[in-house]
């Protein structure tokens, strides 16, 4: 199966359960439910449940053991979105070639949305099953952390401090190591702990997933300069006009294009010391720095 054929097979898979959780909702705020779904449902490019299952899938996993999994990530993804969107953080109005939630509902409602994908996120991990309970705790202090202060959130926060400052290398990427970093590599690390693989081979995991995120980072980064509007399916320009610290700003795009490929390089290396077939990880570390939104 090609990259494409594989990215399609999971994005219509997840796409699919995420439809059927979002319509399981009960109908006790109908305008909250279908900002929810707003949120949640607009597409994109599935990443986070791309890299659970086919880490899962590489690892022995059945599909049907990861989709809560996958999911988890993607709820966590979209409340991430919903509220960065917001105007007291980036203050952007698309989003995947929408409107963003706040502006096809209000400000509250995106709020109150974000909030309610948090709950729906740790509602789905505790469908998962591990091979131990000391498993599952790790796992849920995993997903936590990435979703969390010691990660996401506290990249964001980091994120609007560094706005209009010039950072070193090591604090820009210690800003995205936690803002976009941190729950791709939970989206790698928490199969492996269903799956309940070796330590040695975990940390490994854990690398792959560290430099693939930040390659991801990068690659955004020079998106915002080099892409249009309705390819991205977002506001082009937007780190710039907003001084945002970047990779293109702080090393150049040239310089920018190169880091990104030498972090692919390192997570390929990790992932061939593995023994597995991780030729659709390696192939979507490959499309990381080659996508056009």
């Amino acid at each position: 199966m090609s990259l494409v054929e594989n990215q399609h097979y999971y994005r219509q898979r997840i796409d699919a359960y995420l439809s059927d959780l979002v319509a399981a909702l009960p109908d006790l705020a109908p305008t909250l439910k279908s900002a929810i779904g707003h949120g949640l449902l607009l597409g994109g490019k599935r990443v986070r449940p791309f890299l659970a299952y086919n880490t899962g899938v590489m690892l022995g996993l059945d599909e049907a053991k990861l989709d809560p999994l996958a999911a988890a990530v993607e709820c966590i993804h979209a409340y991430s979105l919903i509220h960065d969107d917001l105007p007291a953080m980036d203050d952007d109005s698309l989003r995947r070639g929408q409107p963003t939630v706040h502006v096809a509902f209000d400000e509250a409602t995106a709020i109150l949305a974000g909030d309610a994908l948090q709950g729906l996120a740790f509602e789905e991990l505790a469908k998962c099953q591990t091979p131990s309970l000391a498993g599952f705790q790790k796992l849920l202090v995993v997903f936590a952390q990435a979703a969390g202060y010691h990660g996401m959130v506290s990249g964001q926060a980091m994120d609007m401090a560094a706005t209009g400052k010039e950072l070193t290398l090591s604090e820009l990427e210690q800003v995205h190591a936690h803002k976009t970093g941190a729950l791709i590599r939970a989206s790698v690390l928490m199969p492996a702990l269903v799956a309940g693989i070796a330590q040695d081979q975990y940390q490994q995991l854990g690398v792959f997933a560290e430099k693939l995120g930040l390659a991801f980072q990068v690659q955004d980064d020079i998106l915002d300069v080099t892409a249009n509007t309705e390819t991205l399916g977002k506001t082009q320009g937007k780190d710039q006009r907003d001084h945002k610290a970047t990779y293109p700003a702080l090393l150049g795009l040239n310089q920018a294009k190169t880091k990104a490929q030498t972090l692919v390089d390192e997570a390929l290396s990790c992932l061939a010391s593995l023994p597995y077939n991780s030729e659709h990880l390696a192939a979507l570390a490959r499309y990381v720095i080659t996508r056009e939104r």
